[in-house]
């Protein structure tokens, strides 16, 4: 998600080489079909990791939520551009409404 995010954006240096360009140079693709391809198999990773989440293993559950977690929260940083780089209003409204401004249960 970084690399698409990244190089949509282009925010890599000059010298920087991405995923996205390997591909795009591998395969002789453009670069939306690229990043179509590398968000396939983002879609899948988290296929994978809700169905490997629900089944039973003698991991501990807490130990499993912070992997799921930081995995989340990478999906909603790079989810719009890179929102970890370049902070902007979506990943600042999300810190707001989950840490600063949370919803009373």
């Amino acid at each position: 998600m970084d690399d698409v995010a990244e190089h949509k954006f282009k925010h890599r240096r000059e010298d920087d080489c991405s995923a996205i360009e390997c591909y795009m140079e591998e395969y002789g693709v453009t670069a939306q079909e690229a990043y179509d391809v590398f968000n396939k198999h983002v879609e899948s990773a988290w296929k994978d990791v809700n169905q490997e989440f629900m089944k039973p293993t003698e991991m501990p559950t807490e130990v499993l939520n912070r992997s799921l977690n930081l995995a989340r929260v990478m999906d909603v940083l790079y989810r719009e551009g890179d929102g970890y780089t370049y902070v902007g209003k979506a990943a600042k409204g999300g810190i707001t409404s989950l840490l600063i401004e949370p919803i009373a249960l």
